[in-house]
């Protein structure tokens, strides 16, 4: 497979995010803990990447992540979860577009959270760079 697909289509994922996956992370604490820490992650595509099995958008979702690589052990412990529950608190934010595959976050869910902190803090916010 052209590694210039795998940047294609997260391209494409990117592009067309919903503004509900906020609603997933919610007020869910760990999972914010994981969403957090995903952005500090070392995240890389696959050397030998495998071919999608469907052109669906849930399995092209699904290649994406199969040709991602990251260490599990390692956003256990940036996240601060008990490794049993992470399991639990990661399939979800996968499955509902929360995380990416190149170590960012969905752009929804990233100022919700912003905005949260802002909040806490009673401040203004400043404007960001897009990555």
């Amino acid at each position: 497979m052209d590694p210039d697909a795998y940047e294609e289509k997260l391209k494409w994922f990117k592009e067309n995010e919903k503004p509900e996956a906020v609603l997933f992370v919610g007020d869910d604490p760990e999972m914010i803990k994981v969403v957090i820490a995903w952005p500090n992650m070392v995240v890389k595509r696959a050397e030998h990447m495998t071919p999608p099995e469907g052109n669906s958008e849930s399995k092209i979702w699904d290649w994406l992540w199969s040709n991602t690589v990251y260490s599990r052990e390692e956003l256990i412990a940036k996240s601060g979860l008990n490794p049993y529950a992470f399991d639990g608190k990661l399939a979800p934010l996968i499955g509902n577009r929360v995380l990416y595959q190149d170590g960012t976050v969905n752009s929804f869910v990233e100022r919700y959270l912003r905005e949260r902190v802002l909040k806490l803090f009673d401040a203004k916010p400043t404007r960001v760079k897009k990555r």
